[in-house]
């Protein structure tokens, strides 16, 4: 990634050039199923995740990595898809907005 800090133009920044970063930003969305959750988590089957990675791999290692910490573990598969960000790259990998969305595990939400 470039030396000088992003700013607040960002965005525009790595779109045109005049920054760049060895990562490709990711959304991923994984079954899981919720075990022991971590202190101060109360969450159902569902997380997605966005976050700055190498490739798809290691994209899917940190979801794997970030949801262990909390307390979920893989269940079946991951979507993963290349999408705009949210939030500027740093110097190293990393994930962001990890998010729960229950299920009834016939696919539909419950909202």
């Amino acid at each position: 990634m470039t030396e000088e800090p992003l700013g607040n133009d960002w965005k525009l920044k790595l779109r045109y050039g005049r920054a760049t970063t060895p990562f490709q930003h990711y959304s991923l969305v994984a079954d899981r199923v919720a075990g022991a959750l971590a202190d101060g988590f109360q969450c159902r089957p569902g997380p997605a995740m966005k976050g700055w990675a190498t490739d798809a791999d290691e994209a899917v290692d940190m979801l794997r990595f970030i949801c262990g910490k909390v307390g979920f573990e893989m269940a079946g598969r991951v979507e993963i898809h290349e999408t705009p960000p949210d939030q500027p790259p740093r110097g190293s990998p990393f994930g962001y907005d990890l998010a729960f969305v229950p299920y009834d595990g016939e696919g539909d939400t419950d909202e």
